[in-house]
């Protein structure tokens, strides 16, 4: 076992070591003249590592850092410290034109399928658009065909009813079968998908993540998902890791967290889910108080101040993540 908390997979399309990112605040007349730099903890020494062909989840309260840890896998922005490696190749330093090359292979759909395509651009261009930036498909014949594709194999047939139209003659679904033609069209290896479906009516989400699996299976696509919804990552994720104030708890086999969690933090996400049986008994673990705050988190365990069971060395001693199971990782200094 690796110092990370994880086993080494030797086919890891992506790892990630002690990722650290801190976001710098504005200071204001005391920061100034105490010379004092604050900063927000989005993301603070995490490492996971995802296999090939997997979808690996990453769930977690909204501010906890997972949108975050997704965007500097896909290098939006640069880690303050750790290493992020694709393929074998750190991609932490990457430079402009290196990572125009390294976006080929790693795409991501957004949270908002209304804001993340331009309301100006038809479907057409806007499936077509990564094609131009890199140089593929530069015959007419050849890009409208390449986009056709990609519609048909986000089920928006037939394509040609869709290829004129504009993002706001199309449902939301729709538009979010758009998002991943369009990140899907340059044959990525490995795609970030970013609360997918959180955006939607329920009844379109199945679907939506159908399309997530049929991906996996047929092209082999490694994914990072990225959510809230403990529903979701039982339907379609292989594993999952769970984050708290920007550090991650307890991972592991999606059946092993959800079955049998041990973080007292994934006891209570999970006890916060309704079940559709009225007659069904549960135990309802409750936590106290609010979310400590990302600029100054707590000492020792980040869950402490929060936590039912914590003791003295909670608020002193961070816990690391050690495998409590077979490839089942805990944060935490008493379990059960």
């Amino acid at each position: 076992m690796s110092p990370y908390g994880e086993r080494i997979m030797k086919d890891a399309v992506v790892r990630v070591r002690d990722l650290k990112k801190w976001f710098p605040l504005r200071r204001g007349l005391v920061g100034a003249l105490l010379r004092r730099q604050d900063y927000v903890h989005a993301v603070d020494t995490i490492s996971f590592d995802v296999g090939e062909g997997e979808i690996f989840g990453l769930i977690g309260e909204s501010g906890c850092g997972k949108t975050t840890t997704a965007r500097l896998i896909a290098r939006l922005v640069k880690p303050t410290s750790g290493k992020i490696y694709f393929k074998g190749t750190e991609i932490s330093p990457l430079r402009k034109k290196e990572l125009k090359k390294l976006r080929r292979e790693i795409q991501m759909v957004f949270q908002d399928p209304y804001e993340s395509l331009n309301p100006r651009m038809t479907i057409f261009s806007l499936v077509a658009e990564p094609l131009a930036v890199y140089g593929i498909a530069k015959k007419e014949s050849e890009k409208k065909a390449m986009v056709k594709d990609a519609l048909e194999d986000v089920e928006l047939i037939p394509a040609d009813d869709f290829i004129q139209r504009y993002p706001h003659q199309l449902s939301g679904g729709q538009r979010q079968r758009i998002a991943i033609a369009r990140s899907l069209i340059l044959q990525p290896s490995f795609l970030v998908a970013d609360e997918p479906v959180s955006m939607l009516d329920a009844s379109i989400r199945a679907g939506i993540l159908a399309l997530l699996l049929k991906f996996r299976d047929k092209f082999n696509l490694t994914q990072l998902l990225i959510t809230h919804d403990l529903a979701v990552t039982r339907q379609i994720c292989t594993r999952i890791a769970v984050m708290y104030l920007g550090k991650i708890v307890e991972s592991g086999r999606t059946s092993e967290v959800i079955d049998n969690s041990l973080h007292p933090y994934t006891k209570a996400l999970i006890s916060a889910v309704p079940v559709p049986d009225p007659t069904a008994e549960r135990v309802k673990l409750l936590v106290k108080g609010e979310v400590s705050s990302s600029v100054n988190p707590p000492t020792g365990c980040r869950f402490h101040p929060r936590c039912l069971f914590a003791k003295k060395v909670c608020r002193k001693v961070e816990p690391t993540l050690a495998e409590i199971e077979k490839r089942h990782y805990v944060a935490c200094h008493f379990l059960g």
